[in-house]
Formats: structure tokens, C-alpha cells, sequence
């Protein structure tokens, strides 16, 4: 069968090769070396489950018609006999549907041959075992099962004396799978209506019950596979004659539908779609943010065995108000979007997994808060969509019964992000606005790609949930800005994309992407401004530009998020800001150039308090000073009680001193409502703004191939060059086998010993004439790796010990070691 696939493929015109392996593109890593090759993995189980993976379910049907039409003796089908088969259910498909799918299968090659004559790829049997969920053939499987079934009366009967118990497992098995497990003693167990013919024992549980299985097994209704025994169960599987008898009234193939189901869900108003949406990516990044500035405080310590633990996770979503498995969620997604990663701990021993390492924000963090916040919630939305974590896993517990941990490498999955694809290009080719349940984007998803679809319900709900919680989706639909994001990560990821492994992302100008435009045309304009009242908060109404929000983390503090943010000034946080070197003429002009009210007397007088106050007390290092120009301010500070543990003594009538360093003698005079300020050796004024620490900077998962299990799709002049190569390979496998039988064989074909000087002098003898004549020439010669081979080439030079010709084929020039040559002879 490889043999003819392989002539069958030969006889294609380059377009028709290059559209196999468009469709296909595991076929082309590596490149085949001649039409054979590529026969022989057109055929593989890999490369044939791949493409059964990419078939919808109606297709899938027609495969399995194709199959189950089979003739015996020479294994083809016919495109009639499949039409045949597909429209003899209650509900055919139109005879255009059947024919459409038969062509896709053709071009895939999972049929191929002329269409009176078709032919199944090889491995599909191999694949799916059970065509149309129907057993094998009864004469396959038991001869007195065959006989039965070889009786149709006979059957009917045996079908309609069946027990109800029994008919429904012969209803359950009709509908496929063929084969099923049965619990351990039930093929022993007596069948129904013989109860009594054997005592209680343990194997029955008991009194002695009546065991369907084994009425069906007596029966011949049901094939024992694998009797079992007391302590393991048994398999039985179901003859086809007896599945197809059974499906009488739904078809052979099961209910066949042409299209995909229907969602009865009606649209939803798209700008409400859009603003729900827009709302929650606003949450999106300040939480994430929030996280992050969290982990800048107090750096989550990296578990020996990975990932962050649950004790600290826990603290960050108890300081962010989120719950565990949000939290999880937006550190998974700023961590693929390398805003945060693992910083290596000096003074300590290095390892892969352990105390030694940190997670808090990375150098990126710093250029992420610049930016809008259109462009930051894309960053992270394209990291959701592109990273290889399963974030639903954390919390579980994994095959070691551990708990899975966020960060950790139990929650890689590299089919995630084709899982999110799936589910998100459902969402996008419904009617825009439309939210369907997660039931009707299952049934959707199983009639798409059932071999994909089945056993990943709870990864389909996972990335729902998720997208909604990232803004992605908003009442259940998908939002605009989300449909372009997921339109530019597919065309990226299509054949002729530009980009294809994802190496220029991010490398051309910074203007915003259509996703951020659409984005920021929804958010509220960010603000430059604030309203100050008079109990000295600051309302900011709506999102600061990040100018604004440098400057009210620098002299605020923020009491409430949203839309709306609220912040106080209090004395802590003037006193910060003077701190970070901000004067007091500096502050009063902040509040007057950004706030749109009057500024409060109280506020003015505030600054004005702790501007004065600050810096009155100057620290050193003695252990520590402290120095004034005060003498009462010192005094006051010599009798205050709270300050007697630092063991303060007067050195001089402006200075004194402390055994303990600095950074604790700052700390304990502001906790007593001192305002110090630090100085250097000069007396000069040293600014204390908060030493920020960052993780090595991280590449996002955004700029890296979207689906890493998928093959690299090329555009198609380049899968011509790959058609054209195989080609070339072919012709010279062709030319291989054509030349003379000494030269293929080299010493072998000279009798099995080493070969002569005699001979080796008449192939040297052989090359040099051909060098006069410039004819071609077959050489025959021994490769670096000891086998042998043959070439047909043009002898240009020999010198040196080498010969050097020119390939007819390749029209390349090669040099062969004269002490390698086995033969020559000059080609007819």
C-alpha cells in the first residue's frame, strides 16, 4: 500500500503536493528525502493522528463509511458505496455534503486513488480501531457468535428475547464504544433466570443475582475479549453485525450532522458586551499591579520543588481582596508576560529549586506601568493566550498527591494554548455579541474536532472562566477588541504571516495595535487632575495618566480602587514625599496645577507642618548621630521615654549619638512623631526614596510561536521549494538503483574481499579519461560512515589525493578521497 501511495503521489503535479503539505505541515519537519519517504509518513500513526485530530465529526463519519465499506479481498472503496452507506438513515445528508467531505479526505490523503478504487491511509485503522463505534466483524471475533449473526431471523429473535437490563447495555454499546469493561465475577455470576442453579458464594456478593453480561455472553450477543477474573474485571465487545441491527432506526452511522449544532442564545447588545468587558480589564490590571507591588514588598521565597506556596499565596490574595484561584490566575499571566521572575539571592548556594531564589517584578514591570492601559491589559491578554499553563490545576493535587502550586512545573500543559484557540474561535464565529452556555460551546467544540474535544470538558469551562475574569469576554460573549486580538495572534500563526516563530513582535514602532486602539476607544480617557476636599482626599475621576499616578503614589495614600479612585493625604505620606525630594513649594504646587478645586487651608497647612518639621533632626552613622541646631529639640528628644532603648547620649549640645545603626534609629524617631531626615559625611541631605529590587529581566510568551505543538505553517512558494527538493531526492533515488551493479555493490559486487589494486588503478584509470572527454560517470565509494554508495557525476580534476565533479543533479560541486573510490564506469 506504501508502494502505491508513493506512485499515487509521484503522479501529482507540484501544486497538488504543495497543497498536501500545506494541509499537512508535520510532513515537511524534516524535509522527506524523495516521494517514498514522504509516502511512508503520510502514512505514519503520528502524522495520521494529527490530521484525524483536525476533522470535524461529520467528516469523521464519512472516514468511517469509507471504511466499513471496504471490500475484503482488496481493501478499496468506491465514492458510491460510501454515499450509499452515509444516506441510509432516516435523515440523509445531502449527496453534495457526502461528496464535500469525500474530496476533504482526499486532499488530506486519508483517502487517495481514483474514486472507484479508494484507498485508507494505512494507519487509520491504527488510530481508531472501531469505525463508527461499531465492533469488529463477528467472524473476527468468535465463530458461534458468527454463526448467529450469519442468521438474521435468528438474530431478531435473540435481540428481542433479550431482558431489559441486558438490552440496555447492548443499547449503550451500540452507540459506541464497542467495548466495555464488566465488573469482577460477572462473567461467573449465573445468568437471569438460572438464579438458582448455583449457591451464594463471595464471588456473586452473597445471594446468587441474576448477571445480564452473562445472559448476553450465553447468548452470543457479546464477545468475551478478557474473561477476568474473581479480583480483575473483563472485557467484551460487541459484534458489528449486532451493532448494525441495533442502529435499524438511527443509521449505521449514527445521527449525521452536515453542520455545526445551533445556539439558541439571541444576541446580546454588543456595546453592553463591550463595556462589561472594558470594565473588567480596568480590574485586570490594577489587581495585577497590585499583586506585583506586593511581591516588590515582600518577595514570595521559591519552593524547593517550584512555584510559589500555598501560605504565600494565600498572603497576596488576602492583601489583594482576591480569591486563591484569581490570584493564581493574574501571577500566571504576569509571569508569562515577564513582568515578574525569579531572582537569584547572593551569599547563598544556587540550585534549581529552592530558598535561594525569589519571585518578585522584573526590569519589564517598570516599562509596563508606562504604558496605557489598553497596551498593558494587551500584554497580559496575549501572555493568557499564548502561555503553556494549565492555571485551573493549581490547587489540585498531582500524581505524588502534592499540591499543585502556582509557578510549578505540574501545571505546564503545551496543548493549553490551542485548548484557549479552540474555545475562543467558537465564540468568534458566532454572530457577534452572542454569549452561548458552556454546554452549546461544548457541543460545538465536540462537533469541530471530536479526537480533540474529548476528555478536556474541564480545560474548555477553565478557559471560559478565565477569559471571563480577564475581559476578554464580557457576558458570556466576545468582545470586540478580544475578536481582533485572537484575528492578529491566528493570522500570525498562518501560513505567510511574516512572522511565524514569532521573532519581530514588538520590534516595529510603538504605535498601539488595532486591539489597543479598540480597547482604549471603550475606557475612560485617562485623567490629568484630581478633586482635593476639604477632610483631604483626593478623587481622581477616572484612570490617571501614569504621571498623575507616580506622583499620587509618591504623596498619597490610596483608600479605594475603581472607576473613581479615592486617596488621603495624611502627615505619613507628606513626609514620604519630602523624603523622596520633594519640597514643600514642590507639594503646594502639585495640588494647585493638578487639582480642579480650590485647595484646602487644611492641606496647605498640613505641608507647611510637616515641612517645617522635617529635617529638623539630622541621623549619622556613630553606630548613628543625631544632630540639631535645636538644643530644646534635643533635650525633648533625651527625656522622651519611648526612645530610652537606643541609649541615646549627648556627645555635644547639638549632637547625639547612638551604639545602633542608622536605618533603626530613623525608624524609632518617626514612630515617635519625630521627622528626621538622613545626611552623608558632609552633612549633605540624603534622599530616602525605597530601593526597588527586580528579577532579571524575562521575553513574554507573547513573542514566542502560539501553539508549541503545533508544525510550522509555511507559505506556499516555499512548500514549492520543498516539493521541488523531494523531487530532486526522488530522481536520484531513481538514478541510484540504474546504476551498474559494480558500483552499487563496490567490493561486494567484486566478490565480497577488498578491493585490488588492479581494480582501483582501473577506476583512477576510468576518472582520467573521463576528465579528457568530460563524460559522466558512475563512482561508486565508501562514506565517512563506512556504507556504500554511488553518484553520477562529471569529473572535473583529480590532484592531491581528491577528485573533484560536478553532480548532473544538483549542479554541486563534490570532492571524493581517491583512496574512497571503489569503481568508476562510464555511464551509457
Amino acid at each position: 500500500m506504501t508502494t502505491s501511495l508513493a506512485d499515487h503521489l509521484r503522479s501529482l503535479p507540484d501544486e497538488s503536493l504543495a497543497a498536501l503539505l500545506q494541509l499537512r505541515p508535520d510532513l515537511v519537519v524534516p524535509v522527506p528525502a524523495d516521494v517514498s519517504a514522504l509516502a511512508i509518513r503520510a502514512q505514519s500513526r503520528v502524522s495520521v493522528a494529527r490530521a484525524l485530530d483536525g476533522l470535524d465529526q461529520f467528516t469523521m463519519q464519512i472516514l468511517d463509511a469509507a471504511r466499513l465499506t471496504r471490500h475484503p479481498d482488496e481493501g478499496t472503496t468506491d465514492t458510491d458505496s460510501v454515499l450509499a452507506m452515509a444516506t441510509a438513515g432516516p435523515h440523509p445528508p445531502a449527496p453534495t455534503s457526502v461528496r464535500a467531505a469525500v474530496d476533504r479526505l482526499r486532499a488530506l490523503f486519508l483517502l487517495y486513488g481514483p474514486e472507484h478504487a479508494l484507498h485508507v491511509a494505512a494507519a487509520v485503522d491504527e488510530v481508531s480501531p472501531y469505525p463508527a463505534g461499531l465492533g469488529r466483524p463477528a467472524a473476527d471475533l468468535e465463530p458461534r457468535a458468527a454463526a448467529l449473526c450469519a442468521d438474521p431471523a435468528k438474530l431478531r429473535r435473540t435481540l428481542l428475547a433479550a431482558p431489559p437490563s441486558a438490552r440496555a447495555i447492548l443499547d449503550r454499546l451500540a452507540a459506541g464504544p464497542p467495548v466495555g469493561t464488566v465488573p469482577p465475577g460477572a462473567l461467573q455470576a449465573p445468568p437471569i433466570g438460572a438464579e438458582d442453579a448455583v449457591l451464594a458464594d463471595p464471588t456473586n456478593g452473597g445471594a446468587p443475582t441474576g448477571s445480564p453480561v452473562r445472559w448476553l455472553v450465553d447468548n452470543r450477543l457479546l464477545v468475551v475479549v478478557s474473561a477476568g477474573s474473581p479480583t480483575v474485571g473483563g472485557t467484551v465487545e460487541l459484534p458489528r453485525e449486532v451493532g448494525l441491527l441495533l442502529r435499524r432506526d438511527s443509521g449505521p452511522l449514527g445521527p449525521l450532522h452536515t453542520s455545526a449544532p445551533r445556539v439558541t442564545a439571541a444576541p446580546r447588545e454588543p456595546k453592553a458586551v463591550d463595556s462589561a468587558g472594558a470594565g473588567q480589564t480596568m480590574e485586570v490590571v490594577r489587581h495585577t499591579e497590585g499583586l506585583l507591588e506586593q511581591l516588590a514588598a515582600e518577595p514570595a521565597p521559591v519552593l524547593r520543588s517550584g512555584g510559589i506556596g500555598v501560605r504565600d499565596l494565600r498572603r497576596l490574595a488576602r492583601t489583594a481582596g482576591l480569591d486563591e484561584a484569581t490570584t493564581a490566575l493574574l501571577l500566571e499571566v504576569a509571569y508569562a508576560a515577564g513582568l515578574a521572575g525569579e531572582l537569584e539571592l547572593s551569599g547563598t548556594s544556587t540550585g534549581r529549586y529552592g530558598a535561594d531564589q525569589q519571585v518578585l517584578p522584573t526590569g519589564g514591570y517598570e516599562v509596563w506601568r508606562a504604558a496605557s492601559l489598553a497596551q498593558r491589559w494587551e500584554q497580559l491578554a496575549r501572555a493568557w493566550l499564548t502561555m503553556t499553563r494549565q492555571v485551573g490545576l493549581v490547587g489540585q493535587r498531582d500524581d505524588r498527591d502534592r499540591p499543585i502550586t502556582p509557578l510549578s512545573a505540574e501545571a505546564e500543559r503545551a496543548s493549553a494554548p490551542a485548548t484557549r484557540r479552540a474555545v475562543l474561535a467558537v465564540l468568534a464565529d458566532l454572530e457577534p455579541a452572542t454569549s452561548p452556555t458552556a454546554e452549546e460551546v461544548q457541543a460545538l467544540l465536540d462537533w469541530r474536532a471530536p479526537r480533540r474535544s474529548r476528555g478536556r470538558e474541564a480545560a474548555h469551562r477553565e478557559v471560559l472562566a478565565e477569559a471571563a475574569q480577564l475581559g476578554v469576554t464580557g457576558l458570556g460573549a466576545l468582545t470586540s477588541y478580544g475578536r481582533l486580538l485572537l484575528g492578529e495572534l491566528t493570522s500570525a500563526d498562518e501560513p505567510g504571516g511574516g512572522d511565524p516563530l514569532g521573532l519581530y513582535v514588538d520590534a516595529e514602532s510603538g504605535d498601539p495595535s488595532s486591539t489597543a486602539r479598540a480597547l482604549d476607544a471603550l475606557l475612560p480617557a485617562p485623567v490629568d487632575h484630581f478633586l482635593v476636599q476639604a477632610d483631604l482626599t483626593v478623587v481622581v475621576p477616572g484612570p490617571p495618566e501614569p504621571e498623575l499616578a507616580a506622583e499620587l503614589e509618591a504623596a498619597t495614600e490610596p483608600e479605594s480602587a475603581g472607576g473613581a479612585s479615592v486617596h488621603r493625604v495624611t502627615t505619613a505620606s507628606i513626609r514620604r514625599a519630602l523624603d523622596a525630594g520633594y519640597t514643600a513649594e514642590d507639594l503646594h504646587e502639585l495640588f494647585r496645577r493638578r487639582s480642579r478645586t480650590p485647595v484646602p487651608q487644611g492641606l496647605s497647612y498640613l505641608v507647611d507642618d510637616v515641612a517645617r518639621k522635617h529635617g529638623g533632626l539630622r541621623v549619622g552613622a556613630a553606630g548613628a548621630y543625631l544632630r540639631s541646631d535645636d538644643e530644646t529639640l534635643l533635650n525633648e528628644v533625651l527625656a522622651d521615654r519611648r526612645l530610652e532603648p537606643l541609649t541615646l547620649r549627648r556627645l555635644a549640645p547639638t549632637v547625639l549619638i547612638t551604639p545602633y545603626q542608622v536605618g533603626r534609629l530613623l525608624g524609632a524617631l518617626r514612630d515617635a512623631g519625630y521627622a528626621p531626615v538622613q545626611e552623608d559625611g558632609t552633612g549633605s541631605t540624603m534622599l530616602s526614596r525605597p530601593r526597588i529590587r527586580r528579577a532579571p529581566a524575562r521575553v513574554p510568551v507573547a513573542t514566542r510561536a502560539f501553539d508549541p505543538l503545533a508544525a510550522p505553517k509555511l507559505p506556499m512558494p516555499r512548500l514549492l521549494g520543498v516539493v521541488e527538493h523531494v523531487r530532486r531526492g526522488d530522481a536520484a533515488a531513481r538514478a541510484a538503483r540504474r546504476a551498474p551493479a559494480v558500483v552499487r555493490g563496490g567490493a561486494a559486487g567484486l566478490g565480497g574481499g577488498p578491493v585490488s589494486a588492479h581494480t582501483h588503478s582501473e577506476a583512477l584509470a576510468v576518472l582520467q579519461q573521463a576528465v579528457r572527454d568530460k563524460v559522466l560517470v558512475w563512482v561508486g565509494y565508501v562514506d565517512a560512515h563506512g556504507a556504500t554508495a554511488s553518484r553520477l557525476v562529471k569529473p572535473v580534476s583529480i590532484g592531491a589525493g581528491y577528485l573533484r565533479a560536478e553532480d548532473e543533479r544538483t549542479e554541486m560541486l563534490h570532492t571524493f578521497a581517491l583512496h574512497r573510490i571503489t569503481a568508476a564506469v562510464v555511464a551509457d
